[in-house]
């Protein structure tokens, strides 16, 4: 009932940076959490970023002070700027939006991204 589209993954430098975008679509009355996840090959999914319809942040340790993310709550959209990207940065990125559906009894959503590759070269 809630659709999440990412964009702007790819391939980059190492010391280069990319935007990921993830819109959120379908009956959604508010959204609390968005946040962004990561996994690499032979790794466990880790999260990256998180923001809160408050607009408080937290971060990974390995990302402070290089990924910024935000929202545009008019669009149902999370951004995730990265910077100053590392080969460690390599995984495909999945964003995750909890939140309540525009429904009578407005319950509870946990949507999933498809997932977009983020490849850092070094």
């Amino acid at each position: 009932q809630v659709h999440l589209v990412e964009s702007g993954g790819g391939l980059v430098q190492a010391g280069g940076s990319l935007r990921l975008s993830c819109a959120a679509s379908g009956s959604i009355r508010l959204i609390n959490d968005m946040t962004w996840y990561r996994q690499a090959p032979g790794k466990q999914r880790e999260m990256v970023a998180r923001i809160t319809n408050t607009g408080n942040t937290n971060y990974a340790d390995s990302v402070k002070g290089r990924f910024t993310i935000s929202r545009d709550n008019a669009e149902n959209t999370v951004y995730l700027q990265m910077n100053n990207l590392k080969p460690d940065d390599t995984a495909a990125y999945y964003c995750n939006v909890r939140g309540r559906l525009a429904q009578i009894t407005s319950p509870s959503f946990d949507s999933w991204g498809q997932g977009t590759q983020v490849t850092v070269s070094s």
